[in-house]
């Protein structure tokens, strides 16, 4: 069998986990008003639930990076063009997506060490500052349409789940975003879209032999060590 990244255990993985995280990242911001001064407020006011919601939207996000280079491959089998484009215009939205979240960590931070309303006073000054993903919003709507239409015409996906994959591109993008139903819309279109995929791909092959099941568990506690050693820098 020919290698493809990320490949079976990884691509199940993320296809599964990625949604299920940024749905939950939504539903944890539900209670609280959409803009940005209210998100501060929350911040503030609830600031381990925000936290938790903060990190699974952003652990889903990065996970859906492999989950959708796993629909490129088996897209780009049939529908060349149409995978390369979605999957470069997906990834690229997933990035702003990325560095949005890096904006609001940065928010959690001033919040805490500086206090709602100062947070709130400098955020509002530099909110419509130009960046480099200021001219490449226009991804994070169009790249799940393309990439959903690429599923369709390939047969990847059936009609239903391939239009619940293009509601993803009614999620709202920019920095401390709350949850509007749009929103939740959004997130549970894309997790009825790829999480049935995702167990499709882990059931669909042969289990692992002894010697792969033995180094993956080895695997475990090595990169729990790692993880708490990176932040220790």
């Amino acid at each position: 069998m020919t290698h493809w990244f990320p490949g079976r255990w990884i691509g199940s993985t993320a296809l599964v986990l990625g949604p299920l995280l940024l749905l939950t990242g939504t539903l944890l911001r539900a209670p609280f008003p959409f803009f940005f001064p209210h998100q501060i407020a929350a911040i503030a006011e609830h600031p381990g639930l925000m936290a938790a919601a903060q990190a699974t939207s952003t652990a889903g996000n990065v996970l859906l990076c492999p989950a959708v280079l796993v629909l490129v491959h088996h897209i780009g089998r049939t529908r060349p063009a149409l995978a390369k484009w979605g999957g470069a215009l997906v990834l690229c939205g997933l990035f702003e997506r990325t560095f949005h979240a890096g904006v609001d960590q940065a928010a959690h931070r001033m919040v805490r060490h500086a206090g709602a309303e100062r947070a709130t006073a400098l955020i509002t000054e530099s909110y419509q500052d130009l960046h480099l993903f200021s001219f490449l919003s226009f991804t994070v709507v169009s790249g799940w349409l393309v990439l959903a239409l690429g599923a369709h015409r390939s047969r990847v996906l059936g009609t239903a789940r391939a239009v619940a994959l293009a509601l993803t591109s009614l999620l709202p993008m920019g920095v401390l975003k709350g949850t509007e139903v749009l929103s939740v819309v959004a997130t549970a279109g894309l997790c009825a879209a790829l999480v049935p995929a995702g167990v499709r791909l882990l059931l669909d092959g042969p289990r692992p032999d002894r010697r792969s099941a033995l180094l993956a568990l080895a695997a475990v506690p090595a990169l729990g060590a790692l993880a708490f050693v990176s932040t220790l820098g």
